[in-house]
């Protein structure tokens, strides 16, 4: 549909002429102009209520600003109308300015929507797409009503709206659903304005499309399955343990039977998952309530209109009572559960309505791709590219503008800690407290997300993927042109990581050259922790990153580092001491590798007792302690991430890792399973000391993990559990950075700390930290509206590259 309905006039709504007085009170007209998350969420609805509310004419329209409306009528209505519009928005409405000025009287006679207006400039915001609201989700599964089980029921308050824009304004025209026409009974509820569905740009019907439709595995290729209901087939194929191909909002998804072994196994297989958990979709909080932990906040998270994946501790046992089982291969070794509940019609057809045949409970839910590549939203790609790993595809007609995967979140002391923000997120923009030139900031490697800024906004990308193959680059550069096309910011900068092997940084290289500006990796995490949590940068932070790997200014990998530091500049204040990275990524596939080498670098010897020492073969053992002593393919590293990797090898948990961080996972999931009495155990304590290369009082402390590494082998060879093990190094590392913050006030009088880094998704880890910080009297500052992994570096380098400088610079404070 391109054309908007014809103007309706306010009930009751006349107007004198211009400027004439009724009543006593003159006519007045002013133009108001609305910007925020207003097109796409009823905001012209609301209008056209509100001014039929206060018996006012004129007109409402969408423009690339934002929503422009005047209003004509006595001088108190107006003004009424300019308090109330923000106040009374609708529920998806994020209203950021509200700017009116007075307009010449033009004696309008009615209000009206009018259609809108493109070109100019583009500062309007795109809503995320949205859960299905409970009003749709009522009229699904009434019989009565015309939309009875319709798969793409939706409203103004729901549905899909950034990954199917294509250009602003947010008009139907401007969207995939263009190439649906209204059915008649559509058309009229689009133009009624008492409808809940008026201006609704992704109307639709039984009659209208979208349609769904099934395909299965044939010869030579998927044929169209005619048997009946495409969801009635879907839903017997899942239960008998196929594995589907579903396409959703942002892209296909991956589901089988949560319950079934064999399926989940399959599936696994099919992919390449390794240990890697799987998410499930529940059909309620209550089918995963035998299985997980959930407080208020959580439930909260978990049936929000974003509907992220929400990690979840699970029970200590975990066996059912009355609700559905789970698979074990769902997520092994994981002390958490990744649950969504279901946020698209498909999703709640999927998993049944009340009266459907019996069917899984639990699906399992994970991206439609191959590892490491982006998901898939093409259909002819679906077919081709996920043929080796389903047996059925359930798809439709709508095509997919924006790939955007499913968010995940966890709750972390009754605060939200974004682990990938995506769906339901994106492309809301995260408000900065310090303006910025036009810039792109490409972000890193590894769970890369992008983001432009200008101004005091930054808008960060969907979850684009891994930077290792052409597919996920090509994606990148998509995304980044529908970005730039949907906020009209035209980068003048680029900013990427300093890393001279990063994908992402010579993309930018290529688009932006000598407008470049490289930012170190670490300090890209203390900023976005601090542009997260509104700090201008007046005043430096103790800045607390821990990860896995960054290109350190020595040529070293960075990882476990304690920077003091603005948005100007840092100095590295603390770090992890240096242990040989033996064979780079290797080190990082094989942990018990790590493992061996902090013990050598500890003076430690490799008893064959010892898990690490016995999961490495002895071959392979006599080469890796040539390559130590000789420092072949050794580069030293501070790394924080790869220190979690020893450790959880060394306690055997963990010694051949299959997918990012599942070491680290894995111990974390042993220090959450312990029941024991408090987990500190003696010895379990870092040595804190000046770097002996460095010298002078200023040199940067070392946290030497040596003794508490001597400690973890005492207790093992007494016979000491890996749970207890596991908690008690968790407890040291949070009692060491305790330790170095209080070392660097000392020093410089800075008393808030940012912690950041992907190490921080640790939630056990995090949660110590700041409780021990916040005792010792600091000021703590973590992650809320981006990650604290790769996924929130982008809104770092953004600020340090691309800050309009001050009149007068901030200096970071001497050392005592």
């Amino acid at each position: 549909m391109t054309a908007e309905p014809a103007a309706r006039p306010v009930p009751g709504a006349a107007a004198p002429p211009a400027g004439q007085v009724t009543g006593g009170a003159p006519v007045v007209r002013r133009r108001v102009t609305v910007r925020g998350v207003v097109q796409g969420v009823g905001f012209r609805p609301f209008v056209y209520a509100l001014a039929a509310d206060l018996g006012l004419t004129g007109h409402v329209t969408n423009t690339g600003e934002g929503v422009v409306a005047e209003v004509e009528g006595p001088a108190a209505a107006t003004a009424a109308f300019c308090d109330r519009v923000a106040g009374e928005a609708p529920p998806l409405a994020v209203v950021q300015s509200v700017r009116h000025e007075p307009v010449p009287a033009v004696g309008d006679t009615a209000f009206r929507i009018v259609p809108s207006r493109p070109g100019g400039p583009r500062r309007t915001l795109v809503a995320p797409d949205t859960a299905t609201c409970d009003a749709c989700l009522a009229e699904l599964r009434d019989p009565g009503d015309r939309r009875h089980r319709h798969p793409f029921i939706t409203c103004t308050h729901c549905g899909p709206r950034f990954t199917i824009v294509t250009a602003l304004p947010y008009d139907r025209a401007h969207t995939t659903m263009a190439g649906f026409p209204l059915c008649g009974r559509c058309a009229r509820e689009y133009a009624d304005p008492a409808d809940r569905r008026f201006h609704a740009q992704p109307v639709a019907c039984h009659d209208c499309g979208p349609r769904l439709r099934l395909l299965t595995r044939g010869a030579p290729g998927p044929v169209e399955d005619r048997a009946g209901d495409p969801i009635a087939r879907a839903r017997a194929l899942l239960a008998a343990g196929a594995v589907l191909a579903v396409k959703g909002l942002g892209g296909y998804h991956l589901a089988c039977d949560a319950a079934n072994e064999s399926a989940v196994r399959l599936l696994r297989q099919r992919k390449a998952r390794g240990g890697k958990p799987f998410a499930v979709m529940a059909t309620e909080p209550a089918d995963v309530e035998p299985l997980v932990e959930m407080d208020a906040a959580e439930r909260a998270l978990l049936s929000g209109s974003r509907r992220p994946i929400v990690l979840l501790r699970r029970r200590a046992a975990a066996a059912p009572a009355g609700g559905a089982g789970i698979a074990a291969a769902v997520a092994p070794g994981s002390a958490d559960l990744g649950v969504m509940l279901p946020y698209t019609p498909v999703h709640h057809l999927l998993l049944g309505l009340p009266g459907d045949p019996p069917g899984p409970r639990l699906l399992v839910m994970t991206s439609g791709n191959l590892g490491g590549e982006p998901i898939v939203t093409r259909d002819d790609e679906a077919l081709e590219r996920l043929a080796p790993l389903a047996d059925a595809w359930l798809t439709h007609d709508r095509p997919i503008h924006v790939p955007c995967d499913d968010s995940v979140v966890r709750i972390v002391d009754g605060e939200e800690l974004p682990l990938r923000r995506s769906r339901g997120y994106a492309p809301f923009p995260v408000p900065l407290p310090v303006p910025v030139t036009a810039a792109l900031a490409a972000g890193g490697d590894l769970k890369n997300t992008f983001c432009l800024g200008e101004g005091r906004q930054a808008w960060l990308s969907a979850h684009v993927g891994d930077m290792d193959d052409l597919a996920t680059l090509t994606a990148f550069e998509h995304a980044a042109r529908h970005l730039s096309g949907i906020t009209g910011v035209t980068p003048r900068l680029g900013a990427a990581d300093r890393h001279p092997g990063y994908r992402s940084a010579a993309l930018a290289d290529r688009r932006f050259g000598s407008r470049l500006r490289l930012v170190q990796h670490h300090h890209a995490h203390v900023a976005a922790v601090m542009a997260d949590n509104g700090l201008d940068g007046s005043s430096p932070v103790i800045g607390v990153a821990f990860d896995g790997t960054g290109a350190g200014d020595d040529g070293a990998v960075w990882g476990g580092e304690v920077l003091v530091a603005d948005y100007d500049g840092y100095r590295r204040a603390a770090h992890l001491r240096y242990v040989p990275l033996p064979g780079g990524d290797a080190a990082v596939r094989h942990p018990y590798r790590m493992a061996l080498a902090h013990l050598r670098a500890a003076g430690l010897p490799w008893d064959a007792g010892l898990p690490c020492t016995a999961a490495c073969p002895p071959g392979e053992r006599q080469v890796l302690e040539r390559q130590l002593e000789r420092g072949l393919h050794c580069v030293p590293t501070s790394s924080m991430g790869r220190l979690f990797d020893a450790v959880s090898s060394l306690a055997g948990l963990c010694h051949h890792a299959t997918y990012e961080a599942q070491a680290a996972i894995e111990l974390e999931a042993a220090a959450a399973s312990f029941r024991g009495p408090r987990p500190e155990r003696p010895g379990y304590t870092f040595a804190l000391r000046p770097d002996d290369g460095s010298g002078g009082p200023a040199a940067p402390l070392l946290i030497d993990p040596a003794p508490v590494l001597a400690a973890v082998v005492a207790d093992l060879a007494a016979g000491v559990g890996p749970a207890a093990v596991a908690a008690a190094f968790h407890a040291a590392v949070a009692g060491a950075v305790r330790g170095v913050c209080a070392g660097l006030r000392a020093r410089t009088g800075l008393a808030t700390v940012a912690l950041s880094g992907g190490v921080f998704a640790n939630a056990l880890l995090s949660s110590a930290c700041c409780r021990g910080l916040r005792e010792d009297g600091f000021t703590v500052l973590r992650h809320r509206q981006v990650p604290p992994n790769d996924g929130g570096l982008a809104l770092g380098q953004l600020v340090v590259a691309a800050r309009v400088p001050r009149t007068t610079e901030p200096t970071l404070p001497p050392e005592a």
